[in-house]
């Protein structure tokens, strides 16, 4: 495949662009913690991380590091204006409670039904818990997940089912790919938007599931 893929940082910039304003949104551990570096500043979106901070920023300027404040993954970040620490039994809360609008979450894969596999590959040396995933999973009003389209063998992300163990069931809203934009609905697969010089036929070849175009002529 010969086309020029969406980098990570690209990714997480349509995220952040696609968040509306005055949401609280939590950003899962990895990949997902890029977007807090993108939010346009135009907009009041409120962070929230599980370890028990809420309306965080991006990361600090050298030289204005806090060694205490860090998001989950324990990366650095800043507090915004009215932001605030708080008991990690009130930080899942908030997850557990429906208070959060959008999480954006990484995924090993995501099935056509909307079913999330992000925890565990089945490898040995694999995390040994779920953790939070769960909770934000079945907590969160709105699941964006934010990966590469396929493995490092080339194989599919997005899948008809699962094969890896499940951390949430028919959660998954959004798919944000370097190959693609994907909303699922309805147990069906709907492409929104494509990267630039790749064909429908050529995203469907590296996809496990049946996907339906639905790109604004």
């Amino acid at each position: 495949m010969s086309v020029q893929k969406r980098s990570r940082e690209d990714i997480a910039k349509l995220i952040a662009n696609d968040i509306p304003e005055g949401s609280y949104v939590n950003l899962g551990i990895g990949l997902p913690t890029n977007v807090a570096k993108f939010l346009p500043k135009d907009k009041e979106i409120f962070l929230h991380s599980e370890n028990g901070v809420l309306a965080f920023g991006p990361p600090p300027q050298p030289g204005e590091e806090d060694q205490d404040l860090v998001n989950a993954g324990k990366e650095l970040v800043t507090l915004l204006d009215g932001g605030c620490f708080m008991h990690h039994g009130d930080s899942f809360d908030i997850m557990r409670g429906g208070h959060l609008d959008i999480c954006v979450i990484g995924a090993f894969q995501v099935a056509v039904n909307g079913d999330l596999a992000n925890w565990h590959t089945g490898k040995a040396d694999d995390v040994p818990a779920v953790g939070g995933a769960m909770d934000l999973a079945v907590g969160a009003k709105t699941i964006y997940v934010y990966m590469e389209h396929v493995t490092k063998k080339g194989e599919p992300k997005i899948v008809k089912e699962l094969s890896y163990p499940i951390t949430g069931e028919q959660c998954v809203n959004r798919i944000y790919t370097d190959l693609c934009i994907i909303e699922l609905k309805d147990q069906k697969a709907y492409v929104t938007e494509i990267v630039e010089g790749l064909t429908f036929d050529e995203l469907q070849a590296v996809t496990d599931c049946e996907l339906i175009d639905a790109r604004v002529a």
